[in-house]
């Protein structure tokens, strides 16, 4: 897809201003940059990290999977419990919506305990 293409997405889905404004650089540097913090330790809560999951998403959806694949690579690593969906990002079963970080805060294990995920 064009740059064009993808803000016209982003557009005509409803993402906010800033979303679409910053295009496939935006999205490629908020998916960095969340993978960045995982590795140093996700220190929020689940609400959080769906979000931050809907990212990848949109990137899967955009086709854009070859601009994070290192990236990719990494927050991989970073999984455990990986049996567990822990969201619905894109459809059929990537792998970022399976396991958390071995590294989650207390907050998000709390979450994730909550939501019957992590026990």
């Amino acid at each position: 897809m064009t740059d064009a293409e993808i803000r016209n997405y982003l557009e005509d889905n409803g993402y906010p201003r800033h979303v679409v404004a910053a295009g496939r650089e935006g999205l490629v540097r908020r998916w960095r940059d969340f993978v960045r913090e995982v590795e140093r330790g996700y220190r929020f809560g689940l609400e959080d990290y769906r979000n931050d999951l809907d990212v990848r998403g949109i990137l899967a959806i955009l086709q854009l999977d070859t601009d994070v694949a290192e990236d990719d690579e990494r927050f991989e690593a970073m999984l455990t419990a990986r049996d567990r969906r822990v969201w619905e990002s894109a459809p059929g079963d990537p792998f970022w919506d399976f396991g958390y970080p071995h590294n989650a805060s207390a907050e998000l294990l709390r979450d994730l305990k909550s939501a019957g995920i992590a026990h």
